[in-house]
């Protein structure tokens, strides 16, 4: 069966975070605590918390999980103090701010090429970020066919539930879907176990091996066109 839709992750795969969220920043968020850390330990803090965070979710949405990731940054930065709770707080409030994100420039190209052929658009993202109001900042909505957010849905990527949910609101079966991401484990085998094929974008980072045998790879949304023809 030919693809009717195409869904998309957000964060990391549609847009990224501007020097709000990065070392520097995380600096600025922390002298309003009263903490000091180094900017230079951000990329080191962030893996070490981005581990965390992947060991300890079931699925459910829960704000503390990203609060505790925030927290994590902080410390390994660092800080240290009972305000670290506070500034983690005021950092995952902010993450939902559109204004702190910038989009890709091969976006708005490839949704164009998308909705031309035909195609309904769908997101799905693990964020408490309004998708509303995503669409309408980066001036998207016209695009785009429905969207689901985890934390309105109150499960997230890879849980089966909030595939379902976006299938069922776009209006089309699985084999008809196709579900691009950055995250290997959330967006592809989550939209797979519900019988979606996967594209898997890879902007910065090298996919495993037995990735790029089983999922097809791109670097940019400029190729993603191209590859639904061959799905």
């Amino acid at each position: 069966m030919s693809t009717a839709a195409v869904f998309f992750d957000v964060d990391f795969t549609l847009i990224y975070p501007g020097p709000t969220f990065n070392g520097e920043g995380y600096r600025h968020f922390a002298a309003r605590y009263g903490l000091d850390v180094d900017p230079a330990r951000f990329s080191a803090a962030v893996e070490v918390a981005s581990k965390e965070l992947n060991q300890k979710h079931d699925d459910i949405y829960r704000p503390q999980l990203f609060i505790d990731y925030a927290r994590c940054v902080l410390q390994e930065m660092g800080a240290a103090g009972p305000a670290i709770e506070l500034c983690a707080r005021e950092i995952y409030d902010e993450w939902a701010a559109c204004r702190h994100f910038a989009l890709y420039d091969d976006v708005r190209p490839a949704m164009q090429a998308l909705y031309t052929a035909g195609l309904r658009i769908g997101l799905i993202s693990n964020t408490h970020r309004c998708l509303v109001s995503f669409q309408t900042h980066f001036k998207l909505e016209s695009y785009i066919s429905g969207a689901v957010s985890s934390s309105s849905h109150g499960y997230m990527k890879p849980h089966p539930s909030i595939f379902h949910e976006a299938l069922k609101l776009i209006g089309v079966g699985p084999s008809e879907a196709v579900m691009v991401g950055d995250s290997m484990t959330h967006d592809i085998e989550g939209a797979q176990q519900v019988g979606m094929q996967g594209v898997l974008l890879a902007r910065t980072s090298s996919p495993r091996r037995e990735t790029i045998a089983s999922v097809p790879v791109i670097r940019t949304l400029e190729d993603l066109p191209s590859v639904l023809c061959t799905l």
